[in-house]
């Protein structure tokens, strides 16, 4: 079944959410992260989506013992992002139990600190990629890296990552609806299943995402949706398993679904040990 992860993005120590990634655009929903952890809890969530929004800005972990004890709380899965640029980050989430952990700057800033992840830590390692108009946005989503997203998802892949974030600036926290077909792209370029942000608003979103099928969306990230009223966690997983009890998909479906994307993001097989890091270009400037 698709996953349900309701995102709890942490700024000043608050529960928040930015309209797409503006940091001068901040809405607050609670001053008690754990109370909002137990909320969603009590709705029947098993997953959440954390983000150290004071991290992604500095690059330095700002909420550390706060998402400690978010990975603490019973029954509950939790997937973790937001300024993890050392190893040290990454050992201390792992040992404090954190299912997922998202790396995002990094992927253009330090393919070779990705890379000492993924073979120290594995499939706790989780890829995010925040795109706007397809270009990779890098910082806290503050400045474009001029690497294409749907290139820098291939490369990914071929290091060996096995979970990604996918998150579309321009629609997250708008409300706006999800775009479907880049998440069919997404996916075909990964060869894997992805988690789809961005754009939520109703639980009729969620049932396109769900129909898609469980091997182009695993999960679902969810935000101001959730926590402006327009459906509650309990609607969404109950969303969420009809449709996916109504809509199975055929192997041919998915098939064609695959074959109409991967030929536009195939890279040529390469020697890993030839494989150059991934350099950004244009506007930003990466740290």
């Amino acid at each position: 079944m698709m996953q349900l992860l309701p995102a709890i993005d942490l700024l000043g120590g608050r529960v928040v959410r930015l309209a797409r990634g503006n940091f001068d655009a901040v809405t607050i929903y609670n001053d008690d992260p754990l109370a909002q952890a137990q909320l969603f809890a009590d709705q029947g969530v098993r997953w959440l989506h954390v983000v150290d929004l004071d991290g992604a800005r500095t690059g330095t972990p700002f909420h550390l013992a706060t998402i400690e004890a978010l990975v603490a709380c019973p029954g509950l899965s939790v997937e973790v992002g937001g300024g993890v640029r050392s190893l040290e980050t990454v050992e201390r989430l792992a040992q404090a139990g954190a299912q997922r952990i998202v790396i995002g700057t990094q992927l253009i800033s330090d393919p070779e600190f990705c890379r000492i992840a993924l073979r120290d830590f594995g499939d706790l390692i989780c890829a995010g990629v925040d795109a706007r108009n397809g270009e990779v946005a890098i910082e806290g989503w503050r400045e474009g890296s001029g690497v294409p997203a749907v290139e820098l998802i291939a490369e990914l892949a071929f290091w060996g990552v096995r979970h990604l974030v996918y998150t579309d600036i321009i629609r997250d926290g708008m409300q706006t609806g999800i775009d479907g077909a880049a998440y069919q792209r997404v996916a075909a370029c990964a060869g894997f299943a992805v988690t789809a942000s961005g754009g939520i608003g109703t639980l009729d979103d969620l049932r396109e995402l769900a129909v898609l099928g469980d091997n182009i969306v695993e999960g679902a990230i969810v935000g101001r949706a959730i926590y402006e009223g327009n459906f509650t966690p309990t609607e969404a997983l109950q969303a969420i398993s009809e449709s996916e009890a109504t809509h199975v998909r055929s192997e041919s479906e998915v098939a064609h679904a695959h074959s109409e994307f991967e030929a536009t993001c195939a890279l040529p097989a390469r020697d890993a040990a030839l494989v150059p890091p991934i350099t950004a270009s244009g506007e930003g400037t990466p740290c």
